[in-house]
């Protein structure tokens, strides 16, 4: 369930924020709107105060010019000067009333100012101004007595102007108190506000915050057993129970992770271990060695992984439906006597053989276990493992465990693994048996054909000479006897030198193998023995090539010399290599040579050639031989780079 959900206005931390920072606003205009308000009444009590204390002047100047008019009642101008001053004073009265914002001028809105400022106003409207008006219209004693009158009721007048200015001034003394009231007011509003908006954001905002950086501190020091405490249902609310549910996820993955973790690394040293068991029997398997001596160490390697008490490797015998125990460990001498030879479905291992199925056997749940070899040797487990190489069965392995013992799928996977491992080691051996003898009866074959070619043929005409001579002896012809010795004689030295030369050419080998090294050998000792001048020219440095290819290379040119000297009664023999990309090879003498075509046709009767020609396909190598009666022989060997394998 996610964590954050569309919360109700009210609740969220935005609504709150707002509501606080509007409920401070309306509470400073109220208080600046009150402080505006109490100002503006000051000025216009303080404009009422001169309008009302003008009252005063003009009654005053009022009395002095109708005394004037009482006294001097033909000075000129002093009765519009006494209109114009009742005109003022009515003026006066007219704007305190009424008031004028603009200046502004108003008069403060109490009872007491509002009843005094009636008073004034009736006692100028009901006396004052009837006396003003009957002075400056009457002459004479009304005149005089009216004049009296006024001049006795002024003081009592701008008195009473007097007072309602004193309770205008007291008024706006009030105000002023409270306009500083309401600014001190403001000044506090200021203080509480940004302290309350202070705590609120700490309330709202920074403990919160705190909270959630303390609670990342402490998970990140790996207590994830920390949880924050929901104190709201605002977005910190939220964030807090995400925060919570995220701890208590992290802390179940942790709580796994040491053990995943000892799972893992135990899963990694089992393959690596499987690894190390799989690279040594390869390595081991790969090293050249006996068939014993390689089935021994291959059992000691895996009894040491699966730790078993016992074990052997058997190979089958197909001819005859034996399996024979060819290596054993761990088992008692009469087991060994017992199982040495084993027919195809006989006892476990025998059935196991016919099958050819991977079978652990467990001794204990078996009925007839008691008549087996091994239960009595003690075992509880014995498991057959086959060996495979190219979908060939060749034979299996044993282990032996005295304590029960199963096996996972994964431990059989590697077990038939090291069977095939131990299969391709046994078949490569046997391949490279069969490969020996194969060498070795090819080379048989060579030197069949090298000795029919050179001392047969040689022995062949001595007892031919020799029956002759017997016939001559026997006729009594001494003179035909006398003839044939000389002929028998030639033959054995000829034979003698064939013979040194087979000797020579068996036991020719390449020292670091140089090749060219070998062929200058060969070529001094061709001269030597025959004084035929022989020439070798060498050209080109190319790549190196097996040593096979050499000696076969080497034993062309041998045997090439060697026809030279037996038939091509030659007085010169050139031999030429261009060794380049490819490996040309060409001996050419300037003897009786012969018709090469007549010569093929003959096929195997001249062997000499043939042997050259099995010697250059060994190789993969071209080899012709052009010759003519009279014009010499000339043999062509050419390898190519396609056939020229790397050294």
């Amino acid at each position: 369930m996610p964590f954050y959900t569309l919360l109700p206005a009210r609740q969220r931390l935005s609504t709150k924020i707002a509501s606080a920072l509007i409920g401070f606003l309306v509470l400073a205009l109220m208080a600046i709107g009150m402080t505006l308000l109490l100002s503006w009444q000051l000025e216009g009590s303080s404009a009422a105060i001169n309008e009302t204390g003008s009252l005063r002047m003009h009654s005053y100047r009022l009395a002095m010019l109708l005394s004037r008019k009482v006294v001097e009642p033909g000075q000129p101008g002093i009765s519009a000067a006494v209109r114009d001053e009742l005109d003022a004073i009515e003026s006066t009265f007219a704007l305190i009333k009424r008031g004028d914002p603009q200046r502004p001028l108003v008069l403060p809105p109490t009872g007491k100012i509002h009843l005094s400022f009636e008073n004034v106003s009736r006692h100028w409207q009901e006396t004052m101004r009837p006396l003003a008006v009957s002075i400056l219209s009457t002459q004479g004693a009304e005149q005089t007595a009216a004049w009296q009158t006024f001049q006795s009721l002024i003081d009592g007048f701008v008195g009473e102007a007097d007072q309602l200015v004193r309770l205008i001034e007291r008024d706006s003394e009030l105000r002023t108190f409270w306009l500083r009231s309401s600014q001190l007011a403001l000044v506090a509003l200021a203080m509480s506000g940004t302290v309350a908006l202070i705590y609120l954001m700490f309330s709202l905002i920074v403990e919160p915050l705190m909270r959630l950086r303390e609670g990342m501190r402490r998970m990140a020091e790996k207590d994830f057993g920390v949880r924050l405490a929901v104190e709201s249902q605002d977005e910190f609310g939220q964030l807090t129970q995400g925060f919570n549910q995220m701890a208590d996820r992290l802390q179940a993955l942790y709580d796994g992770l040491e053990e995943r973790v000892q799972s893992k690394t135990a899963t990694l040293a089992d393959q690596n271990r499987e690894l190390a068991l799989l690279y040594d029997s390869a390595a081991f398997l790969q090293l050249p060695q006996k068939l014993e001596v390689m089935c021994e160490g291959f059992l000691q390697r895996i009894r040491e992984y699966f730790g078993a008490d016992g074990g052997s490797v058997r190979i089958l015998d197909h001819r005859n439906s034996n399996v024979h125990m060819v290596v054993h460990q761990g088992v008692s001498q009469e087991m060994i006597e017992a199982e040495r030879c084993l027919k195809m479905g006989d006892c476990l291992c025998g059935e196991a053989a016919v099958k050819k199925i991977t079978v652990v056997h467990d001794l204990r749940k078996m009925n007839d276990a008691h008549k087996l070899q091994c239960h009595r040797e003690g075992f509880s487990t014995v498991s057959v493992f086959h060996i495979h190489a190219h979908q060939q069965h060749i034979g299996f392995f044993n282990l032996h465990f005295r304590a029960p013992k199963t096996f996972t799928e994964h431990e059989q996977a590697l077990l038939e693994t090291l069977g095939q491992l131990l299969g391709i080691a046994i078949e490569n051996l046997r391949l490279a048996t069969r490969e020996r003898e194969m060498a070795i009866s090819e080379e048989r074959n060579l030197v069949a054909q090298g000795l029919h070619d050179s001392i047969a043929q040689g022995l062949t005409f001595m007892n031919i000479q020799v029956q002759m001579l017997d016939d001559s002896l026997r006729s009594g012809k001494s003179e035909e006897a006398a003839e044939i010795v000389p002929a028998l004689r030639a033959g054995v030295q000829e034979s003698y030198e064939d013979v040194r030369e087979l000797l020579l050419n068996f036991r020719s080998r390449l020292a670091e193998d140089d090749l060219i090294g070998a062929l200058k050998s060969t070529v001094e000792k061709f001269r030597r023995q025959t004084g035929i001048e022989a020439t070798l020219i060498t050209e080109g440095n190319g790549a190196p090539f097996p040593r096979e290819q050499q000696l076969q290379v080497l034993f062309i040119v041998q045997e090439a010399l060697s026809n030279i000297r037996k038939h091509a009664h030659a007085t010169k023999v050139e031999i030429r290599i261009d060794d380049g990309q490819d490996f040309l090879l060409s001996i050419h003498d300037n003897g009786v040579g012969f018709d090469s075509g007549a010569v093929m046709q003959k096929g195997e009767n001249h062997v000499g050639l043939n042997i050259m020609h099995e010697r250059a396909q060994r190789i993969h190598a071209q080899l012709n031989v052009n010759s003519k009666a009279g014009a010499g022989t000339t043999v062509h060997l050419q390898l190519l780079q396609m056939h020229r394998r790397a050294a």
